[in-house]
């Protein structure tokens, strides 16, 4: 079975998302996604309590904020900590059951790991829609992949509703979240997506804004 997945969406329990977990629900369905991955900043419990109160496909992770740049944890059973460095956050969040993947890791202002990526991760995130530049994210982003010989994942990075699924990852599994993980771990996955289109940028940035004040 081949399945689409956006496997990076922050919702309104990580500081800077406006996603609610209704918006959540209606923007993945309207994109036609068979589900998607949690990844709020530095928690899992968001993730885990959406899960128990939809039907929908969600994929429990986290965002975590390395010494040396953010690591999404996919598919973990239990919260992995910040201000770790990044090898010792890897190590826990195998750990915890789940995979580590390397999120825009050549990308500016978005705390990208760089250097620091390597072969302990189980997969490159090579399509963040949030990007920017986009096409040079990506291009340096397969690059590493290629060269650390590790699976290639897209994700959206989405912190408002319409932004959900301009990345996904086709994975080929069932519909389990153990064995969705396992697939990317093996590379069975391909990754698609492009840039979040500029209109939405800036409306995201003004509700944002208006949301603070």
């Amino acid at each position: 079975m081949q399945l689409k997945i956006d496997l990076h969406v922050h919702t309104v329990y990580s500081y800077d998302s406006l996603i609610t977990p209704k918006e959540l629900v209606q923007y993945t369905k309207r994109r036609q996604l068979d589900g998607v991955a949690i990844t709020d900043h530095d928690r899992l419990d968001s993730a885990l309590k959406i899960a128990r109160e939809t039907d929908l496909l969600i994929v429990p992770g986290m965002e975590i904020e390395s010494l040396n740049g953010h690591i999404v944890a996919l598919g973990v059973r239990e919260a992995v900590p910040k201000g770790l460095d990044a090898n010792e956050t890897v190590d826990r969040i195998h750990g915890a059951g789940g995979i580590a993947v390397a999120c825009h890791p050549v990308t500016f202002f978005k705390g990208s790991l760089g250097r620091y990526t390597n072969s302990k991760f189980d997969a490159v995130e090579v399509i963040n829609s949030s990007a920017f530049p986009f096409n040079r994210s990506v291009k340096h982003a397969q690059l590493l992949a290629s060269q650390l010989g590790l699976a290639r994942v897209a994700g959206s990075d989405a912190h408002y509703g319409p932004e959900i699924g301009c990345a996904h990852t086709v994975i080929e599994a069932e519909m389990e979240v153990e064995k969705i993980v396992e697939a990317i771990r093996k590379g069975s996955c391909r990754p698609f997506g492009n840039a979040i289109p500029l209109t939405i940028r800036l409306k995201r940035e003004i509700l944002g804004i208006r949301r603070r004040f």
